[in-house]
């Protein structure tokens, strides 16, 4: 079980960003090797296998009988789809190439873990060439793509399915959802998608993938939808699309058709170790975003101000629940509209806006696509009676400050962090579900000085509570050079204070 959320948890950092093909080159190997799916590209001519006892006959459409051919729908969907290069320059953090000190030695069980995400880290600034795909939303040249695939690119290209090359623009980006829109000016109209409904597909529907892996240019590969609603441990949005259409590197941000020629969903990752595993956006969650991002090149969510987990039969015998539908509150943010609105640590939330919720990421998804401002309404569960209220929304907290900032501090501080995930405290037997764990501390430093350590959880600054990376970043970038700053940290089984002193040497730390 352990190896299993490992394997999803360097996802997003080891082969999630199937876009990048030049420097993903090992694991597409990997992720190609002995793949079931062949990938035939669309415009090499076909070839018919001789017929002979021990060729397998193709699979039968159930509905008609006949052999099922993709060939008039993909001629159809092509000239929608096209290929991203982009050029990006990739500045190293120069402490994270120093020798790391863990609290373990030799047997750091964190040990492996931080391997994958830093060793050899280049030690001078270079240009990065990268691959993805992507599919046009309008006549004048708006695309989609993934976040990763254009993300610090310097220069970006757009290639049509006639050869046609264009540079292009960000318009805008949204990291949470791992979406992007670009823009180029087109000399003549453009073929668009149609989106179409991925709440209705099902489990085992056929779906087409295309798109550019490994640079090869228009390529397409059928498979079916293996999974629904899945989560990776990406971000508070997961609710992927699994499906076995074989996806490797340069297919991210390239659009997953369903038989009628209707995006369903956008590719964007793979499990390099697995075969036939391959997850995509669903697009009823990717319009919202991408709607957003073309009109005002920014995302504005909803916000209720609620930390909610799954219900489990045993959660709910515990609370003397007769059911275990819905979802519990694990906490509430003070001040928030849910707090205003009298929602407790404890309740269960069995509707959002007349929706049923039945999973953690159905809350999520429904107050993020909410307007901000909007009065709605929510069925609980309080100390197991129905209770019924109205709560008003507001806009998303900011989202954190910039990435530069947030690099100056890391090197200032000589400490690098992560987002505390649940996959991730599951998979290191952590005993908390949130804060920022520190993956890395600069011979030194600061952090070093203050007696913080790799493993360690910040749960606290200054005593406000640290539930996820957008409150260390503010709190780190809002306390004054010279100053110093109170962390509690999650060390094992206990907590520890230690104070740090920004842009300068720290007091010893103290434990309680």
């Amino acid at each position: 079980m352990k190896r299993s959320f490992a394997l999803l948890l360097i996802v997003p950092l080891l082969i999630a960003v199937i876009g990048t093909g030049c420097e993903r080159a090992e694991e597409a190997k990997v992720a190609g090797k002995g793949s079931a799916k062949t990938e035939q590209s669309v415009s090499a001519p076909r070839n018919e296998p001789a017929r002979s006892e021990t060729v397998r006959e193709p699979v039968r459409d159930i509905r008609t009988h006949e052999y099922p051919s993709f060939a008039d729908l993909v001629e159809k969907l092509k000239p929608s789809v096209v290929n991203i290069s982009t050029t990006s320059v990739v500045k190293p953090r120069g402490f994270r190439d120093r020798q790391r000190k863990g609290p373990f030695g030799e047997n750091d069980p964190f040990e492996e873990f931080f391997k994958k995400f830093f060793e050899n880290q280049p030690q001078q600034e270079y240009k990065r060439q990268g691959l993805g795909s992507g599919f046009i939303i309008s006549e004048d040249g708006y695309v989609v793509t993934n976040y990763h695939v254009v993300d610090q690119a310097v220069d970006i290209s757009v290639i049509l399915e006639n050869g046609d090359k264009y540079e292009a623009k960000v318009i805008g980006k949204d990291p949470k959802t791992d979406l992007a829109v670009v823009k180029f000016e087109p000399q003549q109209k453009l073929q668009t998608v149609s989106f179409g409904d991925s709440d209705n597909l099902r489990i085992g529907d056929w779906v087409l993938a295309v798109g550019n892996p490994f640079g090869l240019g228009y390529t397409v590969t059928a498979g079916i939808v293996s999974a629904k609603g899945r989560s990776l441990g990406l971000g508070a949005y997961d609710d992927f699309i699994q499906t076995d259409a074989s996806l490797n590197p340069g297919n991210s941000g390239g659009p997953l058709f369903n038989l009628n020629g209707e995006v369903v969903g956008v590719n964007t990752a793979i499990v390099a170790q697995g075969q036939g595993i391959g997850f995509a956006i669903p697009i009823k969650m990717a319009e919202f975003v991408i709607n957003q991002l073309k009109s005002g090149g920014k995302v504005v969510r909803g916000w209720l101000g609620v930390y909610v987990q799954e219900l489990t039969p045993e959660i709910a015998s515990g609370l003397s629940l007769k059911e275990n539908d819905g979802v519990l509150v694990s906490d509430v943010t003070p001040g928030s509209p849910a707090d205003k609105a009298g929602i407790k640590r404890g309740d269960v939330v069995l509707e959002f806006d007349g929706k049923k919720v039945n999973e953690v990421s159905d809350l999520t998804n429904m107050a993020a696509v909410a307007e901000p401002g909007a009065d709605v309404t929510m069925k609980l569960l309080h100390d197991g009676k129905p209770k019924d209220l109205t709560v008003k929304l507001t806009e998303f907290p900011d989202e954190g400050v910039p990435a530069d900032e947030e690099e100056r501090a890391e090197e200032q501080l000589g400490l690098s962090v992560k987002e505390l995930t649940p996959q991730i405290a599951r998979n290191f037997n952590l005993s908390t579900e949130r804060g920022v764990i520190i993956t890395d501390v600069v011979d030194g430093s600061p952090a070093e000085d203050a007696g913080l350590r790799p493993g360690d959880v910040i749960i606290e600054i200054d005593k406000n509570k640290i539930n996820d990376l957008d409150q260390y970043s503010a709190a780190i970038s809002n306390a004054k050079p010279g100053s110093t700053v109170l962390v509690l940290v999650k060390r094992g089984d206990n907590t520890v204070y230690s104070a740090l002193r920004i842009g300068g040497g720290a007091e010893k730390s103290q434990s309680n």
